[in-house]
């Protein structure tokens, strides 16, 4: 089985997110600033580029949404 992870981008699994749940809902998730207060791509990018405990939780958010 290969990993659902492999090629995926950051910004691609932030793109897949605010598809499927909006930023209100990432922002419950996950409560951090650059998802509750006038959030947008790129500022998320340069956030969790920087967090990596940040970071981990959107890649765990992700693995939950790619369940069936």
């Amino acid at each position: 089985m290969s990993d659902p992870m492999l090629g995926v981008t950051l910004e691609k699994m932030l793109v897949v997110l605010v598809e499927r749940l909006g930023w209100d809902a990432m922002g419950s998730a996950i409560a951090i600033r650059c998802f509750t207060h006038d959030p947008c791509i790129a500022s998320s990018l340069r956030f969790l580029r920087r967090t990596p405990w940040a970071r981990a939780k959107v890649e765990a958010l992700y693995r939950q949404q790619l369940r069936p």
